[in-house]
């Protein structure tokens, strides 16, 4: 996978690609990641990228030249890259959405700051607009690394063990199941029996119905979501879910 970030500020990224699984990945050959400062891109001497709104306003709004100008050098002749915008407007960014993301080959992410981008950015050159939450970030670099990170353990190889994106939070629909490691007794706090049993049906069941539980506790909004079978609905009916 290709993936290019746009931004102002490209020096953030520095730390997060060279440490843990992102240098990892990239080491591997799983990913390619580069970042460019497109001021580059601006025609004018100052290398300016914003301006006044018209209409008046508080505020500056990115201008479209140097953002088109540095998506058309990135992408390469014949292919055609997911272009994602980061914005507080945009589709709620989810673990189906990483998924999703992960199938792509190119990937070019936008970074903007100021009051907002020039609506024909939105209109003739991104193709998705993603947001984190119902919050507001000082940019769009932040908010970047969140999904970078979040796509890129999800590439094949990345996280040595190709079961352990199957099982995390959201990946199944429902939230992940407890942990435990050693010591199998820890200042009187115990490992829960079925997880020492050597029973792998048993774990698994437990381990089931603990997702379903953790998920009917912290969030049920997803138990709605999901096409539950009857054993599952028999199982969360008994902890006290309406159905």
């Amino acid at each position: 996978m290709n993936i290019s970030v746009l931004s102002i500020f490209p020096e953030m990224f520095g730390g997060v690609f060279n440490s843990s699984i992102l240098k990892r990945a990239q080491e591997g050959g799983a990913v390619r990641l580069s970042v460019r400062d497109f001021r580059e891109f601006a025609t004018d001497k100052h290398h300016k990228v914003d301006d006044y709104p018209y209409g008046g306003g508080a505020g500056m709004v990115l201008k479209p030249e140097p953002l088109f100008r540095a998506v058309e050098s990135l992408a390469e002749e014949g292919r055609k890259p997911r272009i994602l915008l980061m914005c507080p407007q945009g589709e709620r960014f989810t673990q189906r959405k990483a998924e999703e993301l992960s199938r792509e080959e190119d990937l070019i992410f936008l970074c903007g700051h100021y009051e907002g981008y020039d609506e024909r950015i939105r209109e003739h050159l991104v193709t998705d607009e993603i947001s984190l939450g119902d919050f507001v970030l000082t940019g769009g670099e932040l908010a970047a690394m969140t999904v970078i990170d979040s796509v890129v353990r999800l590439l094949p190889g990345v996280l040595g063990n190709e079961d352990s994106p199957e099982h995390d939070s959201f990946s199944t629909g429902l939230l992940e199941h407890p942990h435990y490691t050693r010591p199998a007794d820890f200042r009187g706090m115990k490992v829960p029996d079925v997880l020492l049993s050597g029973n792998h049906a048993e774990i698994d069941r437990w381990r089931e119905e603990q997702s379903l539980e953790r998920t009917f506790t912290r969030r049920p909004d997803l138990l709605h979501k999901m096409d539950l079978t009857d054993r599952q609905k028999k199982y969360l009916k008994s902890i006290g879910w309406k159905g």
